[in-house]
């Protein structure tokens, strides 16, 4: 491996290490309290869309997986809540694996058209909307029967609206952000440029 690629190498391994402490680091430390519960927070899933955006969907896959695990161990009480092996490996895998995992996808659209501005938008939509449905069934498969919510609710309705209220809230931000940053000299690096 010649001195170029191995610099590319590590500096992409360092920009991921960065982004996934700056991700981590957010989801703990602006976590806002939602209305029917859970919470939003600030623009914490917007380092993994970048990286995945940036450096294509193989390497934000890795990435959001690193990811994952890092949330998992975080929230590893929420496991402790499982009354069967299957409910345990549902709320690891549903919770937290798989949708943290998939917002690596966010540069699926990459190179598909001009402006980065909507394909990187259209990156954090289906991405998230992943996320929301292995919350969504993970609130009615298990949460709710857990802690069956205080409003007598159907479970399904429930978790759709519980789970959807701060996804929906969480696309926005992160999506209104990530435009704005689209138009700033952080526009290059985004798309995969040097910044000079």
């Amino acid at each position: 491996m010649s001195s170029a690629n191995s610099h590319a190498v590590v500096r992409r391994l360092v920009e991921t290490a960065i982004m996934i402490a700056i991700g981590t680091v957010l989801s703990e430390v602006t976590k806002i309290d939602w209305v029917l519960g859970g919470g939003i927070t600030i623009c914490s899933m917007l380092p993994l869309v970048l990286i995945g955006y940036r450096y294509g969907v193989k390497w934000g896959l890795f990435s959001g997986l690193v990811y994952s695990v890092l949330q998992l161990l975080l929230g590893l009480n929420n496991v402790q809540y499982a009354t069967s092996a299957l409910m345990a490996a549902g709320i690891v895998l549903l919770d937290y694996i798989v949708p943290y995992t998939c917002i690596g996808l966010s540069g699926m659209f990459k190179g598909r058209g001009k402006d980065p501005r909507i394909t990187l938008s259209a990156g954090i939509i289906v991405t998230f909307l992943m996320r929301f449905v292995c919350h969504f069934i993970t609130g009615w498969w298990i949460w709710d029967v857990l802690w069956p919510n205080e409003f007598g609710w159907a479970s399904p309705l429930y978790s759709l609206l519980y789970n959807g209220s701060y996804m929906l809230t969480e696309i926005v931000i992160t999506t209104v952000v990530a435009v704005i940053l689209c138009s700033t000299p952080l526009r290059k690096y985004i798309q995969g440029e040097d910044l000079k």
